[in-house]
């Protein structure tokens, strides 16, 4: 097994497309369709990568991100957004080496990066 991966993602057939390309490239992968229960997770047990959409309800992907580094500092964070201006906005305080994914990508380029991230 290539990893394990957190996968926070609202929309529920972006977030099964997304489960399913990267299971089958060998990932383990754990999805939840809000920033809460993916945090809830995390608490109970390590992953390798946190996938997250930026935008969702109860808690955002920035805020996922920034409390998952903090119970994890070598947690991988991997944005997928469909507003990456958003996304780079230094004000959000995003972790500095999250990378940004934005909408629409291919599902090869999805698990490109997601591979050169783990591996890095």
């Amino acid at each position: 097994m290539l990893g394990r991966i957190l996968l926070a993602e609202d929309d529920e057939d972006m977030r099964r497309f997304l489960q399913k390309a990267l299971e089958n490239a060998g990932y383990d992968v754990v999805a939840f369709d809000n920033g809460l229960s993916a945090y809830k997770r995390l608490r109970d047990e390590p992953f390798n990568l946190l996938l997250t959409d930026i935008v969702m309800p109860e808690m955002d992907g920035i805020e996922l991100a920034r409390k998952a580094t903090e119970l994890d500092p070598d947690l991988k964070i991997m944005f997928i957004t469909g507003f990456a201006a958003v996304a780079l906005n230094p004000d959000m305080a995003a972790p500095q080496d999250a990378k940004i994914l934005s909408k629409p990508f291919h599902l090869r380029d999805l698990v490109n990066e997601v591979g050169r991230l783990m591996a890095a």
